[in-house]
């Protein structure tokens, strides 16, 4: 498969390439030289997978201070 590298240079994934690959519009790619060869890499980040791990609701700005302070000082004892 060939693609033409436009004034932009810019490109076009072919679609049999963008179907095996399951790239989307706006996915990330990763290029990477290798020995003179171009590796093309889709970044997938599965933002979703972190659902849940970061705490959230109404807190306690000035214990949570308190708390990060005394965690802090625990290196120093």
């Amino acid at each position: 498969m060939n693609s033409t590298v436009t004034a932009k240079y810019q490109t076009t994934i072919p679609k049999a390439v963008r179907d095996q690959l399951g790239i989307a519009i706006n996915d990330a790619l990763e290029w990477i030289v290798e020995k003179g060869k171009v590796v093309v890499y889709p970044v997938h980040s599965n933002f979703t997978s972190y659902r849940g791990s970061v705490k959230t609701g109404a807190g306690d700005i000035t214990s949570d201070i308190q708390s990060a302070r005394e965690k802090r000082m625990g290196k120093f004892r």
